[in-house]
């Protein structure tokens, strides 16, 4: 799993309907890799026929994973998310030790990246899930930041906003103080100006939503992501 040569990837939500052309457009479209996960609604069966339909195309496909019974084998590598600013334990560490109880043995740690996740919406569901504390400044921001780089040495610091378009200032000012983790943006993005808006600060654009609502105007955000990564 390459992930320092991703600069743009599309996240598909297993509960939403994407059309066979529509998929291959976006599988075409020149994105570094695929997401897969969600929120709410995500099954085994729903997320296998998911998997299915994009291992047609060649580009990698990881599992982001919300749901310990939605794991399904056969993805490229599996993120795991760690929400930094739960204030349910659930959502820290809880959910995490009831998996790993039951599927300890079982995982290929090759294959297993742990997110250190900042959610900044607070109407989305993924916050009201983790009943995440969004109230989020520049301070705050650095502070998260360096706990998931420094102080957990996590290789992926991700910024979502899930749904709406975030502070373009928040994600400067968690590269200002990241070293080694990769800075992931998700949330919102609905244009290609935003796309490059928040590629000048995060390594990774992540688009999503915007590709049940326009999927014209999510596909525009590749190029415009590659240019700024130029």
């Amino acid at each position: 799993m390459e992930i320092e040569k991703w600069s743009h990837v599309f996240k598909l939500d297993p509960e939403k309907e994407l059309s066979d052309q529509a998929l291959e457009s976006v599988c075409e479209s020149g994105t570094d890799a695929i997401i897969i996960g969600g929120t709410l609604n995500v099954t085994f069966d729903n997320t296998i026929e998911l998997l299915g339909r994009v291992r047609r195309y060649a580009l990698p496909c990881m599992l982001e994973v919300s749901n310990i019974e939605a794991v399904v084998p056969g993805f490229d590598g599996y993120f795991i998310p760690l929400v930094l600013n739960a204030q349910n334990p659930e959502w820290i560490l809880g959910a995490h030790a009831r998996g790993l109880e039951e599927h300890g043995p079982f995982i290929r740690w090759d294959e297993v990246m742990v997110e250190g996740y900042v959610i900044g919406n607070p109407e989305s569901a993924a916050a009201r899930l983790t009943a995440a504390d969004t109230q989020l400044d520049e301070g705050r921001m650095k502070a998260y930041a360096r706990m998931a780089d420094q102080m957990l040495k996590l290789p992926i610091f991700y910024i979502e906003y899930s749904g709406t378009y975030g502070d373009a200032a928040l994600v400067k000012a968690a590269q200002q103080v990241v070293h080694n983790s990769r800075i992931f943006y998700g949330g919102g993005i609905r244009t290609a100006e935003q796309a490059a808006e928040m590629a000048q600060w995060a390594d990774t654009i992540v688009v999503g939503n915007s590709l049940y609502t326009d999927l014209e105007a999510a596909l525009a955000t590749v190029e415009a992501v590659k240019k700024i990564k130029e």
